[in-house]
Formats: structure tokens, sequence, C-alpha cells
């Protein structure tokens, strides 16, 4: 009977007799997949990878428990209007292909808006319809293509991920036979006469030839698919010259035994497999420490304010706590699921859904973390305290993300594509020179010289430098968006930043007002006024004001760069510049000023003697050595006299600009090279830091998140601003040390290698413990780098 191969899972079809377009399947659910993919133009899912599918199971009945709305909202990660959003792990998630084809469900069911696959979590994130597709009906979907979700009944939540023990299994496949090898050789290597009879000399060689079998085609797969896939994809990667080195090996040593020349290289191959699998577990050990540290320990201290006993404090987002009462802010985020209890809602999810409709909500209803307040204050009650991971996925949401600049791992793809070609073009050369020298050193050389100068080292510098900074940075209070940050850091040359709240402290200023008295009446109302905005001399204000009773406003309003204004019942009050509450500008008096007017009619206006942060001087004086510095506030120029005694003489000092005034400002100088990173508070700074190479938000205990920012600063570490710009070029220089220190070793070994004087087994041995040397350097030498932050 002819063998054949399903088409879509690669599982045997030879007795199905089930063809399909000229293509065999092995079962019917095989071929209704095809066709499914077929039917929506989705058959480039085979180009990818061969038969890369699962075969879809039976599920009828299975997940009738979805049919349960209370299962259901414990399995759904976001439920509000039309949209919902999950997160399935799906065990079969495994290759390209699968990310392709999981990225692309729109086009099975146009309901389907987005999914995002996490392939190291084999996850995916699918924002639906609701209203015409239901999440079993998603689920269905998913299995009927082959890719069934696991979930767990026991606490309706997502199901433990399964550890993947894969590379432990294929390292110990490899150890034992590659011991067993070695034993079985010790006859060749001390020419054992008496023992070493003919009658067992072919028995432990075609022994070790059964041990490498598993070693060759289970162990060492990995490498042979990664060079498969690369070379398909017309692209030479790091493991071509590994697959090349032992499949040469693998044959020779095969035709060595079969044709009973001699005993081959087996001893050589096992252990060759089993030091790069090793070096691969400890690289791959390390990483996840890191990763692990950059998740659950270096996420940033945004700040919440909550209510006790009428009483409002500040608190850290992760000290949140279910049955807690909490305010959120006009243009505050809400960290937690929630239900509101005070206050008109209106709440853009476009930070969860990526669309920017707004909805209201009353008293009553469910808030999700992520949405936006955008309509005065809100008091809400909490239904589920905040992971850890959450808001650091919502910040690097694909929405969100501008491409500011290539990734630095990009010139390391480049530098071993280039000395992937220069590694395969020396060992073809030194072969040659050595089948007309020496045959019988010629496979060595060729061997030898492929895994010796193997650029795995050159590939871990970038990743292991990068991460190791992100996690030494977070833990000094200074919270990264991804590496690549670093690389733009490190290669800025403006610094600009905005005044109020970011080289100004909110918490030591000194406030007078100067006007008509303020009614009791009115005094309450700009107390609950000012307690819905988040601006820092909003906040300032509401702080020295006395104790009121706070009204639900009828109508509250912000206007970005400009003030505030709320409505009472039959009473109106603004709160901004003079300009926005009708008032000509004083002249005589050039500090900075909150104005007020109620009912039309002009109040007074609280004057700020601004209080700047510690160690500022000191700080300008530093970073002016290599930076163009730039002052750039929306308030007028009463601080002027102060700033420039205060600032180095080639600062620039610029007044009264507005949010799109920063913004343009911004982008003329980068036509003109720039490279600009922005410091601003993240509230109207949020066009200015997109716009910026680098924008940075400081940090005081306030939950203004943007997800314009590329960095968030905790405002205690303000003054450490020049060590962490710092310390990002200096890992760009580890980064080449690192480069150089491979290339000096690949230079000694591939001498060596060259010319003859170094057997593969060594070579298997020096490659894996030159990819660790790496990783001990980079490690060594960021932590060192973290010392020089207090």
């Amino acid at each position: 009977m002819e063998h054949k191969t399903c088409f879509h899972c690669g599982l045997d079809a030879s007795t199905s007799e089930i063809t399909f377009d000229e293509k065999s399947f092995c079962c019917n659910g095989c071929k209704t997949v095809y066709e499914i993919f077929t039917v929506n133009d989705l058959s480039c899912y085979y180009d990818l990878q061969q038969a890369p599918g699962a075969t879809p199971k039976e599920i009828a009945g299975k997940y009738n428990f979805l049919d349960n709305p209370k299962i259901v909202e414990q399995l759904l990660e976001f439920n509000d209007d039309k949209t919902q959003i999950v997160t399935l792990y799906i065990p079969h998630i495994h290759c390209s292909s699968c990310i392709w084809i999981l990225e692309n469900l729109n086009k099975l069911n146009p309901e389907i808006s987005d999914s995002t696959v996490n392939f190291g979590k084999k996850t995916v994130r699918v924002t639906y319809n609701s209203e015409n597709i239901l999440l079993k009906d998603l689920v269905t979907l998913l299995n009927s293509i082959g890719y069934e979700p696991f979930i767990s009944l026991d606490d309706y939540s997502i199901g433990k991920k399964e550890i993947n023990r894969s590379i432990i299994y294929k390292l110990g496949v490899a150890g034992f036979a590659f011991g067993n090898v070695m034993f079985l050789s010790f006859p060749e290597y001390f020419e054992v006469g008496e023992f070493w009879l003919e009658q067992y000399k072919h028995l432990f060689r075609w022994l070790m030839f059964f041990f490498s079998l598993p070693v060759v085609f289970y162990s060492a797969q990995d490498y042979f698919i990664s060079a498969f896939k690369g070379l398909r994809s017309k692209i030479l990667n790091i493991d071509v010259p590994i697959a090349l080195g032992i499949i040469v090996l693998f044959t020779r040593s095969s035709a060595e035994i079969i044709l009973n020349i001699g005993s081959g290289f087996f001893d050589s191959l096992t252990g060759l497999i089993f030091f790069l699998l090793l070096g691969k577990f400890f690289q791959q050990k390390t990483y996840s420490y890191l990763s692990f540290e950059r998740d659950y320990k270096s996420y940033f201290p945004i700040g919440i304010t909550k209510i006790n006993e009428e009483k409002e404090e500040s608190i850290q987002v992760y000290d949140i706590q279910k049955g807690d009462r909490l305010l959120i802010r006009n243009e505050e985020l809400i960290p937690v699921d929630c239900i509101l209890i005070k206050g008109k809602a209106r709440i853009d999810y476009s930070f969860v859904t990526g669309e920017s409709k707004t909805v209201s909500k009353q008293s009553g209803d469910k808030l999700f973390a992520g949405g936006k307040q955008l309509e005065g204050s809100i008091e809400v009650d909490v239904l589920k305290t905040v992971e850890q991971s959450y808001l650091t996925q919502l910040w690097s949401n694909d929405i969100f993300k501008k491409d500011k600049a290539l990734a630095f791992t990009n010139i390391t793809n480049s530098i071993s594509k280039n000395f992937t070609i220069a590694v395969l073009s020396i060992a073809f050369l030194a072969t040659a020179y050595w089948m007309f020298v020496d045959s019988n050193k010629a496979l060595n050389v060729f061997t030898s010289v492929l895994i010796i100068a193997c650029p795995c080292a050159i590939a871990l510098a970038a990743p292991f430098t990068f991460g190791n900074i992100l996690r030494i940075l977070g833990k000094k209070k200074f919270y990264l968006k991804n590496a690549s940050v670093i690389e733009q850091l490190s290669k800025i040359n403006t610094i600009i930043f905005d005044k109020t709240g970011t080289i100004t402290t909110n918490k030591e200023t000194t406030i007078n007002y100067e006007g008509l008295q303020l009614s009791q009446e009115e005094e309450i109302l700009l107390k609950s006024t000012l307690r819905g905005s988040n601006h820092p001399l909003s906040r300032s204000l509401y702080d020295i004001l006395n104790e009121h009773e706070i009204l639900t406003l009828n109508d509250y309003k912000e206007h970005l760069g400009k003030g505030i204004e709320a409505n009472y019942n039959n009473q109106n009050i603004k709160v901004g510049a003079a300009s926005f509450v009708g008032h000509s500008m004083d002249t005589a008096t050039l500090n900075t000023c909150v104005h007020i007017s109620a009912n039309n009619q002009y109040k007074g206006k609280f004057t700020f003697y601004n209080k700047y942060r510690k160690g500022l001087s000191k700080l300008f004086n530093r970073l002016k050595k290599d930076y163009d510095l730039v002052i750039l506030s929306g308030d007028n120029e009463g601080e002027k006299d102060n700033l420039t005694k205060l600032l180095p003489t080639k600062t620039k000092l610029l007044f009264n600009q507005k949010p799109e005034d920063k913004l343009e400002y911004i982008k003329y100088h980068q036509t003109e090279g720039a490279n600009v990173l922005m410091i601003g508070d993240g509230l109207n700074d949020a066009g200015a830091l997109a716009q910026s190479n680098v924008g940075i938000a400081i940090s005081e205990n306030v939950n203004v998140f943007s997800p314009a920012c590329d960095a968030i600063l905790d405002a205690s570490k303000f003054n450490q601003l020049h060590h962490y710009i710092n310390i990002s070029k200096s890992a760009i220089k580890i980064i080449k040390w690192s480069f150089l220190l491979s290339l000096i070793y690949n230079m000694i070994g591939l001498y060596f290698a060259v010319t003859g004087q170094l057997a593969p087994v060594i070579a298997a041995i020096l490659m894996p413990l030159s990819s660790i040397s790496i990783v001990v350097f980079t490690t060594i030498a960021t932590n060192l780098l973290g010392r020089k932050i207090d």
C-alpha cells in the first residue's frame, strides 16, 4: 500500500482514502479545515510549514458550559457594549503557520475584529462583536480548525500552562547516549587487543550507531527545523552551520560503520549535541529568570486615590484590595474591574479595544480595567485586585506602537547572517585544502570550523544585556516599555523638559490667593471641580482648600492647556488661565497663576510659588556638557528670572506653549537632525511624548497613564536622570565589547580548527562555554552599571 501523509496534519493517511483537490487527508476533519482555509483565501497557511495543522476533535456538547453567563463572565477579560475580549490558552501553537492563521481569524469570521498571539505563552487574545458571535461559537471555530483551547472549569479561569520540558527530555536522551557511546568507545581509545576481539568490535560499533539515532533525529531536531525554515525563507540563520556539521558527522560515521572501514565519530557527534543542548538549556533558564524579574518586579508605581472613611489617601495600584472605594479623576485610567458607585462616567476603552468611541455608565454599572474616565471624577468599588502584568500588557499594546527606530537587535541579526556566510566559506575552503594535504583530517576540520565559529555568542549579547538592563532600571524606579528604548535613549542629543509637575514638585508649593472673597457655595463648587482634575496645579490647590461636602457635578469639562469648567444646578465656575476665565492678563504679576470666575464674574487668582525638584541645578549642569537643554512651559514667564539664575546659560526657555506648540517644536527640530528626549507629566504632554524619539512621563503617585510614553520615571529619582542615560550608552558599549570578545574567541578557535588541531567534541564543549561566558560578562557588566545609581 502506498504510504500517504495527511496534507493538513502530517499523520498517516494511507488507509483513509479521503482525497480532495488532489491531496490526501487522514480524516474528514482535516479535509474540512483545508476546505475552510481554501474558501477563505487562507491557503498560505500551508506555505509557511508543511503539514502544520492538528486534527480537529469532535466536541459535541463539550462546551455547553459556555452557555452559562456566569462562567463566561469569569473567562472574559473585557465585556462592554458590543465588544468582548478573551485570552485563550492553545497548546497546539508551535510554529509560524499557527501564528499566521490565528492572527487571521477575522477572515474566517468577520465578527472577530482582532486576534493577537503570544507565542511564548501559547495564548491568543481575541476581540470580537458579542452581538453576533458568542464565546462558545469562537471556541467551536478554533476547534474546527484544529486549535482547541484548554479551559479549566475548576476556578472558571484559563488553565495553568504546562511548562515546556522538551529541551530537558532532549538533553536527557543526548546525555544518556553520549555516556554509553563514550563507554563503548573505550576499547578503541586504549587499543585493548585482548578484549577488542573481532566478534565484539562490530557489535560495539553498531551499538554506537543505534545510540546516536535518537540523538540525531530527536535531540537535534530543533537545529534541523530552524535551519530548514531559514533556508526556505532564504535566510542563513545561526543554526545552519550547526545542522550541517551534525549531518556531515553522522553521514561520515554511518558510512564507516556500514562499509566496515572505521568506528566513525559517534562519540564526537553525541557529545556535540549534548553540550549544545546544555548551553541552550542554561541560556533558556537565565533568560527566563530575567523575564520573570521584568514581568513581576519591574512594574511601575502608578498611584490611585483610595477613599477611607471619607478621607482620601494615595496608594500604589498593587495595594488595591477587593472592596476598596477608589476615586477616579478626569483623564485617569481605571486600574481594576469595579462597580460605579457615584458620579457620571464617560469611559474611553480605546486603550483596550483600539476603538476611540466612548460609553456612558450609570451608578451600579460595571467598569473594566483599562478604561479612561473623561468627565470629571467618579467613585467606584473594587471587584478584583490589579494583575501586575496587566498594565505592562496595556502599555505595550500593538495599537499604540510607533516605529520610532529599528531595534538594535536587527544589527545583531545582520552580523549573524554575515558571520554565517563567512563561517561556511572558511569551512569549505579549509576542507578543500585538507582533502589534498591530509584527507583524514578533512572531516574533523570541516566539522570543527562549523561548530567552533557558531555566532551564538553574538546573537546572545544584545538580548541578555538589554534584558538585564530592563530589570535593573525597573528596580531603580525607571520603567522602560521595551528594549529598543535603551538604544534610542543612547542616541539622544536634545532634552526637552516641561515645567509644572516635571521640574517642579507639587508637594512643597506655596500658594497665595488675591481677589474677592469666595462664598461658601462657590468654595464648595471650586473644591468639587478641582477634585476631578489631575493637573498638578489643580491637585495642589485642591489639597489646601478647606474640607467640604463634595458635590456631584451636573457638567464637567477639562480643556487641555487652558483650564476646567463645571456646573452645579444654576452655578457655573471656571478655573484656569486668565484668558480662559475671561480676565485680561495682569502683566505686573508674572508668577504662575490660576484664575477663578463664578457665574461669569471674575473672582481672583491663586498665585503659585514653585518649589523645584531636589538636585535640578546640578542635574542640568551635568547634562549641558553633552545635550541641548530646553524648557517648554505652558505657564507665563513669571519664573523666567528664577530659572535663568538656576539653570545653565545655554538652556532655552520657552513659555506660553500650548500642547500643540510643544509637538510642533519637537517635530521641527527632528527635521534638523535632533534626537529628542521629552520629559513631561503625561497629561498635557501626550502629543509631545509621542512625537519625541523617547518620551518619559514623570510619576508622582498619579494615575495619569499614557501609552504615548516610552518610559515612566518615579519623581523621587528625577535627579538620577543622567545616570539612566549613561547606563543606556554603556549598554551599547557592553554589546560591542561582547561582539569583540566573540570575534577574538572565534579567530582563535578558527585557527586551531582550520589547522586540524581541534576535535569536533572539544569544539562542541567550547561553543556553549563561549555563549555562557558572554552571558556572564554581560550580566556582571550590567550589574556593575546598576550600582552607580542610588
